[in-house]
């Protein structure tokens, strides 16, 4: 009953919730902040239009934004702020490509600004860019190191590549500066479980529900880390929940593990089968299916054929559907 890694469900799992709460935002940044400084007398020209710019935008009015940002741009290309508010329109818009090119113009002008930093790292992550995405995060923390959000995406970014002691420095750190975030105690989770560290991930997994909805993500990966702990019966718990509310293939084939390590095997057989019937290639649920027939088979002293042969055919699609399985194929060897 092999189940895809949990690795492979958080990662990315782990990057959309870290990156949630930037996404969210539709407003403005605190632009009046950030306004250019830089001496001479040509320095103000287009600042009149990045006014208009702004309080076109906080009034709504986005396409008028963006035509006064893009004016002043035109009048002075040097304008950090009509840069970043054009890049900000991008961003609400979608088009993480043109938001990117108006951020990272805007940390060319302006270095020490964190918010031309963090969201041109923010965008390249979302392009999955990510080996760039750190680069531009921690230009960002150079200028504020304590921000949580951009301790956080750095933290999922460097998960993403599998470089867990970074990812751990940077969660760990995100989980200080907010407590309370239910996100934040998600991805440290996932980092703690991926290193074999499940005591706790739990821990960290309880933590998250205290502070956000008891979401799929957090219920797999809770679920994941109860298994490592052999702790069956909270696992099965915890799943049983998550098929009432949202049964997926993942969940029911989960549930149908937890139910066969604690003996149940009609009740696991028939969650196998479920997730077969919200997925027909979800090779683990077929696994399982196979396993429990060759149990049943064994089981009537070897007398149920029928059985034997379910088992045999659920077990030979799986490893046409993923043939990178060795468990898998030493069993169906004992009985071809």
């Amino acid at each position: 009953m092999n189940s895809t890694r949990l690795l492979l469900l958080t990662r990315t799992l782990t990057l959309s919730g870290a990156l949630a709460l930037a996404l969210s935002a539709t407003g403005c940044r605190n632009q009046a902040a950030n306004r250019d400084q830089t001496a001479g007398p040509s320095a103000t020209a287009g600042t009149d239009l990045v006014i208009s710019g702004e309080a076109a935008l906080i009034a709504g009015d986005r396409k008028k934004a963006a035509q006064d940002f893009a004016r002043a741009i035109a009048v002075n290309p040097n304008l950090t702020d009509a840069h970043l508010g054009l890049a900000d329109i991008n961003r609400m818009e979608g088009d993480y490509a043109a938001a990117e090119a108006g951020y990272r113009k805007a940390a060319d002008l302006a270095p020490q600004n964190f918010d031309a930093q963090y969201y041109n790292g923010l965008m390249l992550h979302l392009m999955d860019r990510v080996t760039d995405a750190i680069g531009a995060y921690l230009r960002a923390l150079a200028v504020r190191p304590d921000d949580f959000q951009a301790n956080l995406n750095i933290s999922a970014a460097y998960y993403q590549l599998g470089e867990n002691a970074q990812a751990l420095a940077f969660g760990e750190r995100a989980v200080r500066l907010n407590p309370r975030s239910g996100p934040a105690h998600v991805n440290l989770a996932a980092i703690l479980s991926d290193n074999g560290n499940h005591a706790d991930a739990v821990v960290s997994y309880q933590q998250a529900a205290e502070y956000m909805e008891l979401t799929p993500k957090l219920l797999l990966g809770y679920a994941e880390s109860l298994k490592a702990l052999d702790r069956y019966t909270e696992m099965r718990g915890t799943l049983e929940q998550l098929v009432r509310t949202t049964p997926s293939a993942p969940a029911h084939e989960r549930l149908g593990y937890a139910l066969f390590k604690l003996e149940q095997y009609d009740q696991a057989l028939a969650n196998f089968q479920a997730a077969l019937n919200a997925d027909p290639n979800y090779f683990p649920a077929l696994n399982g299916v196979g396993v429990c027939e060759l149990n049943r088979w064994y089981w009537s002293d070897q007398r149920d054929s029928a059985a034997r042969e379910r088992g045999i055919t659920a077990l030979r699609k799986s490893l046409t559907l993923n043939n990178n399985q060795a468990a898998i194929q030493e069993l169906l060897g004992r009985y071809r």
